[in-house]
């Protein structure tokens, strides 16, 4: 009753110790899968809030693109300070694919490399995919790598806008192309945003399980190893009741005799 449990060594009960174990064990399993996805939705929220600003940049890249194609009134002064603009919102773009999470670069696989493209746009990270285990056999990948968010090497965002760029100055005739693969760039971005949202999802979901089931196997461990305290209470009133009885019928069976006062 002082313990609250009903389980103090384990030849209290044999049985009980061993499902209480297990249970225990089942229950660090449980939280440290919450741990992974509480990890691995951090990784999604920083990935889904990185791409949804920088579609916005390659939204005002392309309204650039329309207005140079507008060979007939446009001048070369106003191509170059598109051109300008098209610089800076790819320099801004380059900077956020190098977002990192945890010290890590978001789009740079498991790459050891601080960023995951250089200055000039190449990428420096590799095709390794980083995942992280929310289940029993559920491993949920939480991850981009740059070519699959911005296009392959050479027809990525980076190259494309650098090729945008130059052919404000230089060759508008082109950028009926260049909006084309510029498009192709932003469709495939807003593919993997959608991508990220749906394991987002996923892994979101498995942390609720593991957190219920965490919940769960604490009430079953409490079943096992916790008194039922009313009952205690009775079970050790009607022992003191006992005690009480016998020792008032001792008392009356065995009388005191001159002899146990001189002692």
């Amino acid at each position: 009753l002082s313990s609250g449990k009903q389980i103090v060594r384990a030849s209290d009960d044999p049985i009980g110790t061993s499902s209480a174990m297990l249970t225990r064990s089942e229950i660090r399993q449980n939280q440290q899968w919450s741990r992974n996805a509480d990890d691995g939705l951090g990784w999604l929220a920083q990935m889904d809030s990185t791409l949804t600003g920088m579609i916005t940049g390659v939204n005002r890249a392309r309204d650039l693109t329309l207005q140079g194609m507008s060979t007939g009134s446009m001048s070369a002064e106003s191509r170059n300070a598109m051109a300008a603009e098209i610089d800076q919102i790819r320099a801004s773009l380059l900077s956020d694919a190098n977002a990192q999470y945890n010290g890590r670069p978001l789009f740079g696989g498991t790459t050891t490399s601080a960023t995951a493209y250089d200055p000039s746009g190449a990428y420096l990270g590799d095709a390794t995919p980083v995942s992280r285990t929310v289940g029993a056999g559920v491993s949920v990948r939480v991850d981009l790598t740059g070519p699959e968010a911005f296009g392959p090497a050479g027809a990525d965002l980076f190259a494309t806008l650098q090729q945008i760029s130059n052919d404000l100055r230089t060759n508008p005739s082109a950028l009926s192309a260049d909006l084309g693969n510029l498009d192709g760039v932003a469709s495939s971005m807003r593919n993997a945003l959608g991508d990220v949202g749906a394991r987002y999802n996923r892994i979101e979901q498995s942390r609720q399980t593991a957190d219920d089931r965490v919940g769960a196997l604490r009430n079953a461990l409490a079943e096992i190893e916790s008194i039922d305290l009313p009952e205690t209470i009775m079970q050790l009133q009607l022992a003191d009741t006992s005690y009480q009885a016998a020792l008032a019928a001792t008392g009356r069976a065995v009388k005191p005799s001159l002899l146990d006062f001189l002692r």
